[in-house]
């Protein structure tokens, strides 16, 4: 039943992670109300798949990597490279995805920020001439959305996850 209830909030992250990746695509902003939410459901499924595995390392593994990352990550804002919601999505990232799924996790952060990087730099390879516009606009002014590959990595991870868990019932 636990686990079952991890999963849900898991599943339940899963809109907020396309409403963070529309707001920063839109507006180049992270709501700190949206991180928070988000914090708030990776810990509880994490908590709750600790309690029914009886093992605290996927969540100490997570914390501690979440910390790490924000650190890391947090001379990048003050050298204004990275926006302070870039910087805070990272950090929860890992209490999303779980200790034992940050491979996964960062594999995917890879792939999808590498597109995104190929689709602000090239934008004549998308259809929309008003979608191009914008994306020139980002271009010019130095700006890339990076909280959409971050969520974008995060839906990809919590789906693979509940996948998983699907088929070993």
């Amino acid at each position: 039943m636990l686990v079952f209830a991890a999963m849900v909030m898991k599943l339940l992250a899963l809109p907020l992670l396309v409403r963070i990746a529309w707001g920063d695509f839109t507006t180049q902003r992270i709501a700190n109300s949206n991180v928070l939410l988000l914090l708030c459901l990776g810990a509880a499924s994490l908590l709750l798949a600790a309690l029914a595995e009886n093992s605290w390392w996927n969540l100490t593994l997570s914390a501690v990597a979440g910390a790490v990352l924000f650190l890391l990550l947090f001379p990048f804002w003050l050298l204004r490279r990275v926006g302070a919601g870039d910087v805070k999505l990272m950090a929860v990232a890992p209490l999303v995805a779980g200790g034992n799924d940050l491979l996964v996790f960062a594999l995917a952060l890879l792939v999808f920020a590498l597109l995104t990087a190929a689709v602000v730099k090239n934008p004549m390879l998308l259809p929309s001439p008003a979608f191009r516009a914008y994306v020139e606009h980002l271009d010019r002014q130095r700006v890339v959305p990076f909280g959409v590959p971050i969520a974008a990595a995060l839906f990809l991870t919590i789906v693979l996850q509940v996948a998983a868990k699907l088929a070993s019932f």
